[in-house]
């Protein structure tokens, strides 16, 4: 059997997903899909780290509501993504998937605290850790939270799923003429200002020699091909340098 070229990926998802066609609450079929997908890695002997983004419910920064303050806004988004990972730790425990829910603020009983030896120490157990509320903090977004984590817990490879297949000059779904990338360096995402990840996610990466993917949930198995090292979506690499 083939062996995953990586182990131990940080996956991070958009809040949306989660809402199906329409992008907004929960969807049943939407998350038991993506379900079915991390427990395909773990049957496998994978063990994912997950960040959820909130847009489903909240997007923080992009409120519409001229009368919430930024960091209170970038709060109700933390939130949103704690009731992203409560429901989706319940899905993947449905089809067997052990799994954990911190959260970097204390909320109550709902979720254990996140500290990052426990949270090694469940993923050394081959436990599926879900990481919620961003970095705890207003004015970072849930993809510098998942760069953070992925390297806090010792993740492989960080991989970003979105409705998008990869990297493009510029937006696919309004110019049918982009080109999409299938490798990249990070100094080419920052200089390009391509914006598939903030600037603190892209520095801690490559600064921390994370591996980055891009690729879409569209179609069924790509994160396990991705951790397989098949060449899907769009590696974002050092220079001179293949993952």
């Amino acid at each position: 059997m083939q062996k995953p070229r990586f182990k131990r990926p940080l996956l991070k998802l958009s809040g949306e997903m989660f809402g199906g066609k329409d992008g907004y609450g929960f969807d049943r079929e939407a998350l038991e899909a993506f379900a079915r997908e991390v427990r395909s890695l773990v049957d496998s002997g994978i063990t994912p780290g997950i960040v959820i983004g909130g847009g489903n419910f909240f997007r923080g920064a992009k409120s519409t509501l001229p009368s919430l303050k930024r960091h209170n806004a970038d709060s109700v988004g933390m939130l949103a993504t704690v009731m992203n990972s409560i429901c989706f730790a319940d899905h993947l425990e449905a089809i067997g998937v052990k799994t954990a829910v911190f959260s970097a603020m204390p909320i109550g009983t709902f979720t254990k605290v996140y500290d990052i030896n426990l949270a090694r120490s469940y993923m050394d157990e081959n436990t599926c850790c879900i990481f919620s509320g961003g970095t705890g903090h207003p004015y970072f977004s849930t993809d510098s939270g998942s760069a953070l984590r992925a390297v806090e817990v010792g993740c492989d490879v960080l991989i970003k799923a979105t409705k998008v297949d990869g990297i493009y000059d510029s937006d696919p779904i309004k110019n049918k003429n982009a080109h999409k990338f299938t490798e990249i360096t990070f100094e080419e995402v920052l200089t390009k200002k391509l914006g598939v990840m903030d600037l603190v996610a892209i520095t801690l990466c490559r600064d921390n020699k994370l591996p980055l993917k891009v690729l879409s949930l569209n179609d069924s198995g790509v994160l396990l091909k991705a951790c397989m090292g098949e060449k899907i979506g769009t590696n974002v690499i050092e220079d001179n340098k293949n993952i």
